[in-house]
């Protein structure tokens, strides 16, 4: 009974963020994640020991104005869903702006995975696409089921065909057969299943290997896309590159490395941005003590 009370109130908040000037809801993002920031918890230390770790050249006057800018971020962005799961199609597409490398229209002509990263901005880039062209998206279940029906609702209303990362492989071959594109994520520790380590920032990462097996299984390409939060309250820029070059190969590792790196160069152009709040190296290889 609490936990629906508790989503209905969370709903109606974020209805209400929705009515509201894109610019005031970003503010009050913003704000809230500042106010956050000052309370001890334990996703602020695991921000701050992944910078530690990926950044140790930093001082830690630096990694503190990283963290408190990443955090405000992140809490803006769970904020901005109200625009995002309950604005419509044009005030969606208004905020944000797409700049594409390959003609869009032929990802439905040839069976395309389009890799996404968890940046901040990743479910407003999502929602505009799908605003515009068919899709399908792979998606991670939310542990509260009431929660996770309308988030799974709110996300798939342009037609999105949600695919729960339990049944992605024999789903997300069908619809690229059928013409769709997917969209997935392969950036964080879902545990040592089809996953292998690879360096990230130079860090053993346990990172799926799902692109690649993919991408072979369905004869697809691969076309990684980031979006980025805009500074000035502008809104989002989606930014879809060149499908990857001889991809995939015929070594998986090589594949979760390539990969990886793409992301790097990414994180450092914006890495406040990033999700760093997310136990990125939550399992380590044999030997290796624990970070968080």
């Amino acid at each position: 009974m609490k936990s629906r009370i508790l989503i209905v109130l969370m709903t109606g908040l974020l209805r209400a963020f929705a009515c509201l000037p894109y610019g005031v809801v970003a503010r009050i993002g913003i704000g809230i994640g500042a106010l956050l920031y000052r309370i001890p918890s334990t996703r602020r230390r695991v921000v701050h020991t992944n910078l530690k770790l990926c950044f140790p050249d930093m001082s830690d006057e630096e990694r503190e104005r990283l963290a408190r800018a990443h955090f405000g971020h992140v809490i803006r962005s769970y904020v901005e869903r109200g625009p995002q799961w309950f604005g419509n199609a044009r005030a969606i597409s208004r905020l944000v702006e797409v700049e594409s490398a390959i003609d869009l229209a032929e990802a439905h002509s040839r069976p395309t995975i389009f890799v996404g990263f968890h940046f901040v901005g990743i479910e407003a880039g999502c929602m505009m696409y799908s605003t515009r062209h068919p899709v399908a998206s792979l998606y991670t279940p939310m542990s509260n089921v009431l929660f996770d029906a309308m988030a799974k609702r709110q996300r798939g209303r342009f037609g999105t065909e949600m695919i729960p990362r339990s049944d992605s492989v024999r789903r997300a071959l069908r619809v690229l057969r059928d013409g769709k594109p997917v969209m997935l994520a392969a950036d964080m520790d879902f545990g040592l299943r089809d996953s292998v380590f690879v360096p990230f920032f130079g860090v053993p990462a346990c990172t799926l290997t799902s692109v690649s097996r993919l991408a072979k299984a369905g004869n697809a390409r691969v076309v990684p896309f980031v979006t980025e939060v805009l500074p000035d309250y502008r809104g989002y820029k989606l930014t879809i590159f060149e499908e990857l070059s001889n991809f995939p190969s015929d070594d998986a590792t090589v594949d979760a490395r390539r990969i990886t790196e793409f992301l790097e160069t990414q994180v450092r152009r914006i890495p406040a941005q990033y999700y760093w709040v997310h136990k990125r190296f939550k399992h380590r290889p044999v030997g290796e003590p624990a970070v968080y």
